[in-house]
């Protein structure tokens, strides 16, 4: 029997329930209101009242109307059918939606009930299953996607019958499964999973070690990320978050791509689904749309809803990666996510922590975090969700909670700073500020030692101490002026300008400069730490400047030739000339 309740109390988007009969934590509900159902979840419980969050306008909402709770969390439906689809935060497809605003109370289906698919049975009867076994695979966008055992069923149980292969629709019984009981249970190709809860059906979840490449050269070569890898990009508006997010999702060597648009300002939201469809796929040559969900809310949702987003978009991520693939998370912006925390603790009357956060918000977003990660699954198969968040600080004061919080949890910063961006330095990730935790792994060292030669580290780290140098010379210049500090100090900042321009600065929108695979990365790093452990003969400052302008400007134009083209050599060898000019034969 369902428990039932009355409206007691409303606060906004906050609702007291006086309740029946029992009532769980995260429990969704339904207030009826004119005939029209609004969602939301439970928040609080205490006694018989009970506090819910309304995924909806609370506008006209009286004291005494019905609820009825529905005796499971917010869940998600997971099946054939979820790529190429935008979402809202609660997973209702927002293409199905009639209108441009969204109508209350209006809810929909996730999936195509109609639509058949190739199914194809990989397990036979008489094998042994648990939650998460592969029972068969349909082809989704050129995308193998497996059939699983539903993550909900415990224990072990023998496959009775499964289906021949053939076209079938995903609410058809495709296996019949048995108990250690000897109880049979039908599966279809859909399953529900609460949101709140991480999918754990993998055997082991080791440190992740592989690169995932991305063809940005200031995270593969300076802060590089890998699968399964956590990572934040914290900036002021303007910075560039978004476009750097755009680059990574396009180029990144991931199976799936998952945008969780959440809470960002309507019109960036707009760019991802105007872009998007046009967009090709690098890798495949098709639409990038293909292997891609977006879930979107904007920030004129309830925050609510904006909260449940960032999660709706992880367990589909988990869902990815229980069929070995490759799942890259994006979320824009974890900050609409960590205010929606806010506004509900505060709605609450928690007691408040740094900036009214919840006092507990670097545990919740650690929490949220540690459900990325590389797993081996029960098959022995790999899977892994790499995620980066962007957070948007006020102001770009990147010391206030949240990105404090998320400092904590994820594993690579990449900083977005606002004079870098001032200046045009694109991608404005401050090179000195930022950092990747897994450079330190000897995990990675053995990994990335095996994709290019072994001094690799050994030289990123003398490029991070240049970078540092060349950024304390330019501030002795600036106090004590070009002529007063000698012109050896100019040669080591000028060195440190070579590297920003050749490879921290990247054009997102050049055809060739856009993407740069690690073996390029690799030459164009052998080459400026060439450029700069050697030492040079100038008369006077105004020399070493003119001079390596010269080399910035070649360099420059070979980052916009294809590798090894006849271009590109053409202007190896005039930088070979140039260097030939003023270089000193002696080595540091």
């Amino acid at each position: 029997m369902t428990t039932k309740g009355t409206v007691k109390g409303i606060i906004a988007n906050l609702v007291i329930v006086a309740v029946d009969g029992p009532v769980a934590q995260n429990e969704i509900c339904y207030i009826s209101l004119d005939g029209t159902l609004l969602m939301a979840e439970v928040i609080k419980v205490t006694g018989d009242n009970v506090f819910v969050q309304v995924f909806e306008s609370t506008r006209g909402l009286k004291v005494g109307n019905l609820v009825e709770f529905t005796g499971h969390m917010l869940e998600v439906t997971l099946g054939p059918g979820l790529l190429s689809r935008n979402y809202d935060g609660l997973q209702n497809d927002l293409d199905k939606l009639t209108g441009v605003f969204l109508k209350r109370g209006e809810y929909n289906f996730p999936l195509d009930e109609e639509k058949l698919w190739a199914f194809k049975p990989l397990a036979k009867v008489g094998d042994k299953v648990q939650a998460a076994s592969w029972l068969g695979e349909v082809d989704e966008n050129h995308q193998s996607h497996k059939i699983m055992v539903p993550f909900v069923m415990q224990g072990e149980y023998t496959i009775k019958s499964i289906v021949a292969a053939g076209e079938y629709k995903i609410k058809d019984t495709i296996a019949v499964i048995t108990d250690e009981e000897g109880n049979d249970h039908n599966i279809n190709m859909i399953q529900k999973w609460p949101v709140k809860k991480a999918i754990t059906a993998y055997t082991e979840k080791p440190r992740p070690f592989k690169l995932l490449e991305t063809g940005v050269r200031i995270i593969d070569t300076l802060n590089p990320i890998v699968e399964g890898g956590t990572g934040f990009i914290p900036g002021a508006f303007g910075t560039g978050k978004t476009v750097l997010q755009h680059a990574i999702s396009k180029q990144a060597e991931a199976d799936i791509v998952i945008m969780a648009a959440c809470g960002e300002r309507a019109n960036e939201v707009v760019e991802i689904f105007m872009e998007f469809p046009k967009l090709e796929d690098p890798h495949t040559g098709r639409k990038l749309m293909e292997r891609t969900i977006i879930i979107a809310n904007t920030s004129n949702m309830p925050v609510a809803s904006r909260e449940a987003s960032v999660y709706t978009a992880m367990t589909i991520a988990e869902y990815y990666r229980s069929m070995g693939l490759r799942v890259l998370l994006m979320a824009d912006s974890t900050s609409r996510w960590a205010q929606a925390l806010r506004e509900m603790s505060n709605r609450m009357e928690e007691l408040p922590g740094q900036d009214a956060f919840p006092m507990d918000l670097s545990a919740i977003i650690g929490t949220f975090y540690s459900r990325a990660g590389y797993v081996y699954l029960n098959n022995g198969s790999t899977g892994s969700i790499t995620f980066i968040g962007t957070v948007s600080p006020a102001g770009g004061n990147l010391k206030e909670p949240v990105t404090e919080g998320t400092k904590k949890a994820a594993r690579c910063f990449y900083a977005l700073e606002q004079s870098r961006a001032d200046r045009k330095r694109y991608p404005a990730v401050n090179p000195i500020e930022s950092y990747s935790k897994y450079i330190e792994y000897p995990e990675f060292e053995d990994y990335i030692n095996t994709k290019v030669e072994g001094n690799w580290i050994k030289k990123v780290n003398e490029m991070k101490t240049l970078l540092q140098r060349g950024k304390e010379v330019q501030e002795q210049i600036n106090i004590l002026g070009d002529d007063g500090v000698p012109v050896n100090y100019h040669e080591t900042f000028w060195k440190s300008e070579v590297i920003d321009f050749v490879i921290l600065q990247q054009d997102a929108f050049d055809k060739v400069d856009a993407v740069c695979p690690l073996e390029r990365q690799e030459f164009m790093l052998n080459l400026v730490m060439d450029i700069c452990k050697h030492d040079y003969d100038f008369d006077n400052f105004l020399n070493v400047m003119d001079y390596f302008k010269k080399i910035i400007n070649i360099c420059k134009q070979m980052n916009y030739s294809e590798f090894h083209s006849e271009q590109f050599e053409k202007y190896l060898k005039e930088l070979k000339t140039v260097l030939a000019e003023k270089q000193i034969k002696t080595e540091k």
